[in-house]
């Protein structure tokens, strides 16, 4: 097989006058003699020109949409609008043939849910494409960030005995025979016979293990898989995603909203940097999408100008207290337009996170103290006794992207919190052990990775932009 040439790689580089081979997907094949072709290491597509006449009728029949050809031919000058380069092929293979009648992507538009149901074939469209190589970005951009600021990654683990969150909503972990339950005395599953010896789930964050790297080594992160075994099927919702989680020693909260800050503009910079091609293909995609939608169901900004207006503007900082006066002032709430209410104590909801960011304030939003009673136990109480040094980034149309607090390091405090709680103090021994033996003041904050490449590519469904979405009664890929 003759050396390949990718096509990221002509754009960049272009050899003109020379032969090259490239190979890759017919995406598109016009009056049998041009082809777009794609490879996947850009979202532009190569021009072929092919003469037929020479090349053969044989072969003309093979070539179809989505069809995998190698060619060979000469690198030239385009001489038609609309793209730089052009190969004019010298021969063309067929590596693999696609039957149109049979294949189930069509060279038409399909739905989002369609596509979700071939999510093996889902990769192969524009779109898609695009969204899965920007989600390749942002993760490299996760791991440059870190590495280049002095800070360890650390692996977490996916089986725990520990529910970070308190939700209860875990995936049981057991090599236990379903059928034939081993049972105490008492009736109860008997996990002492279980393969860990005890009850074990799937994690829903890697943090409490964080903090233990970050009492340790300084500054370390997790970037890992997490479970949520929540039975919801909103296009907010995954039961496997990934978490990226910083646990920094010697951090107070407004150190943790500084690197939350700067970390949410590396990443989007880096994007608007690296694949600008891809960017302007989803903002004109949504554009298109929008534009026969009623206004008030439009977004507010386009998909290049939401990024801008992060990487651009100093969040507003706010306590929870002035969130909840700002809301109370405003005119939707006056007006009763809001669905949820607005009261001190009530947890804040996306319209009212937008309402702050879109309307109030024009810019991103940390909102911080939040009431202790409808936040974790692990966040450090503030001094009035009734709110904890916790804080949530809010970013327009998509809401809070980041949460996180400084960790309670005093023993005491935090022994109590467990058991108003509801959270046995013996069974997180080591948990208290960090407190108790070189204990220091330390934060740390969770960002959704699939949030995060959501609000960047600006695809309106979560399960867009994970390759194989795990949902309730959905494991097929």
């Amino acid at each position: 097989m003759a050396k390949r040439t990718e096509i990221a790689q002509i754009f960049k580089h272009p050899t003109l006058n020379e032969t090259v081979t490239v190979m890759g997907w017919v995406r598109a094949f016009r009056n049998n003699r041009f082809i777009a072709l794609n490879d996947g290491s850009t979202a532009g597509t190569l021009q072929v020109v092919a003469d037929f006449d020479n090349l053969g009728e044989e072969l003309l029949k093979k070539i179809g949409f989505h069809a995998c050809i190698s060619v060979t031919g000469t690198l030239v000058e385009s001489q038609g609008a609309g793209q730089r380069f052009e190969v004019l092929a010298d021969t063309i293979e067929v590596l693999g043939e696609t039957n149109l009648e049979q294949y189930p992507l069509q060279p038409k538009r399909q739905t989002m849910e369609y596509l979700r149901q071939k999510a093996h074939f889902r990769m192969r469209t524009n779109t898609f494409s695009s969204v899965f190589r920007i989600r390749h970005g942002v993760a490299y951009a996760v791991h440059k960030y870190y590495n280049d600021r002095g800070f360890y990654y650390l692996h977490s683990p996916i089986i725990t005995a520990s529910d970070a969150e308190g939700a209860g909503e875990m995936f049981r972990v057991t090599t236990l025979d379903l059928e034939k339950l081993p049972r105490t005395e008492a009736g109860a599953i008997d996990f002492e016979q279980d393969f860990f010896e005890r009850s074990t789930n799937l994690t829903v964050s890697g943090q409490l293990q964080g903090e233990i790297g970050a009492l340790a080594l300084g500054k370390v992160y997790t970037f890992g898989p997490t479970f949520r075994a929540e039975n919801s099927n909103t296009p907010r919702h995954l039961a496997e995603f990934w978490m990226i989680e910083p646990e920094m020693a010697f951090y107070d909260i407004h150190d943790n909203m500084d690197l939350a800050e700067d970390f949410c503009k590396y990443l989007i910079q880096y994007i608007l940097e690296n694949y600008p091609e891809d960017l302007q293909f989803l903002d004109a995609r949504l554009q298109e999408e929008e534009k026969n939608l009623p206004k008030e169901k439009r977004r507010a900004m386009g998909l290049l100008d939401q990024l801008r207006f992060v990487v651009d503007n100093d969040f507003q900082r706010i306590t929870y207290t002035e969130a909840i006066e700002i809301l109370q002032q405003s005119k939707p709430y006056k007006k009763k337009q809001f669905e949820f209410p607005v009261e001190w104590g009530r947890d804040l909801q996306a319209e009212h996170e937008r309402y702050l960011v879109e309307k109030e304030f024009q810019k991103p939003v940390i909102v911080r103290n939040y009431p202790k009673d409808i936040k974790a136990f692990y966040m450090r109480m503030n001094d009035d006794q009734q709110t904890v040094a916790a804080m949530d980034v809010l970013f327009p149309g998509i809401g809070e992207v980041i949460g996180g607090s400084q960790r309670e390091e005093r023993l005491d405090v935090l022994v109590n919190r467990m058991e108003a709680s509801g959270i046995h103090p013996e069974e997180m021994w080591w948990y208290l052990d960090l407190r108790k033996f070189g204990g220091a003041p330390h934060s740390g904050f969770g960002l959704g990775f699939e949030r995060m490449v959501q609000f960047i590519t600006g695809m309106g469904n979560i399960r867009d932009v994970i390759p194989f979405p795990r949902t309730p009664g959905n494991a097929e890929f």
